[in-house]
């Protein structure tokens, strides 16, 4: 079946109103800018050494917030920006918000697993999950070893909590090291004075911003052109999960574009936020579907590898089994409630 080429929102050529221009986009940075500020200042207040206290991690979200906004509009209106500059500072970016990320990363794939195999062990185990929004096919479902189950479950369980959480007690530490080193404080410096200046281009303020948005909605229509949609329909993938528990430890090779999508999807979504000033609603619950994708994907791989422990008792290794099917359900569910999202953006606009 030929894949349908579908538009998620309106396209940004049709935005109303005067042309945005260079001077929208440094108003743009300039409040990320100061949101990033604004958290620094809040995670210093706070001390920010308390790992699971909610000041401290409601600024490190709030850090990674602006700094994701930031390093998106660098990198979708690059041309408007001084090139030295923005190229010296979007790896930087990267750097920060992906270590940033990490502590919280670990905290909730640990909670997600541990959730799962809760409910494994106290309930019929589906071979296919119910679609999310309604599927092409009711659930069944037939019962594993409940017995092997439910004693590898709780072995399980403990196996991947020190795992991840001693993964996750790394994390904070790199975390605590990079807010405290050299690097982060001259990003931190590069932000402020963007807080004040951003450097421009001379055409910048004369150039319209549309275009260049405009080709970040192209990147993401292509690449979600290119899904497997119609596949995306099925909630039961057996070479998902063939893939999941060979020896092979390298990631799903069937991810890696809905993980790109989800790349592109938020570039998109913050372009039109530079354009328009607001948040579209259809675009950030699209991202929340690839956002389940990309927590089930990582989750069934923390499954997979914990699976992999050498010595461990079979019916640990058995649980761990069904916990990594589960998971890679769930990333197809995740797909199914993806495409149903898209669809319908497409019949609305």
């Amino acid at each position: 079946m030929a894949q349908q080429h579908l538009e998620p929102t309106e396209p940004v050529s049709g935005h109303r109103g005067p042309s945005p221009t260079g001077d929208a986009l440094a108003g743009y940075l300039r409040s990320q800018a100061t949101e990033f500020l604004r958290a620094l200042r809040q995670h210093r207040e706070s001390g920010g050494t308390a790992a699971g206290a909610e000041d401290p991690v409601d600024a490190v979200r709030a850090l990674r917030r602006s700094v994701r906004r930031v390093s998106a509009s660098l990198h979708t209106f690059r041309p408007l920006l001084d090139p030295d500059w923005s190229e010296a500072l979007r790896p930087e970016l990267a750097w920060l918000s992906g270590t940033l990320g990490m502590e919280h990363a670990y905290e909730s794939r640990l909670e997600r697993l541990l959730l799962a195999l809760h409910r494994l062990s106290g309930a019929v185990f589906p071979t296919q999950p119910a679609p999310v929004g309604g599927g092409p096919a009711a659930a069944t479902a037939s019962s594993p070893d409940r017995g092997n189950l439910t004693v590898g479950a709780a072995k399980a369980g403990a196996l991947l909590d020190r795992q991840l959480t001693l993964a996750r007690t790394r994390a904070h530490s790199t975390a605590l090291q990079a807010l405290g080193s050299s690097r982060f404080h001259a990003v931190a410096d590069s932000i402020a004075v963007l807080a004040s200046e951003v450097p421009l281009t001379r055409t910048a303020v004369t150039t319209d911003l549309r275009p260049l948005a405009g080709a970040a909605q192209e990147r993401l229509e292509d690449a979600v052109s290119a899904l497997p949609l119609v596949t995306a329909g099925s909630p039961y993938n057996a070479e998902a999960l063939i893939h999941g528990l060979s020896p092979d430890p390298s990631p799903h090779p069937q991810d890696a574009p809905w993980h790109q999508v989800r790349l592109l999807l938020r570039l998109h979504r913050y372009a039109r936020e530079v354009l328009t000033a607001s948040v579209d609603v259809r675009l950030l619950t699209a991202g929340q579907c690839l956002d389940r994708h990309r927590d089930a994907s990582e989750a069934a791989s923390a499954a997979a590898a914990a699976a992999r422990t050498p010595r461990i008792a079979p019916a640990t290794a058995y649980a761990l089994g069904v916990l990594h099917a589960d998971q890679r359900h769930e990333v197809e569910a995740a797909r199914f409630a993806f495409q149903q999202c898209w669809q319908k953006q497409a019949v609305s606009t």
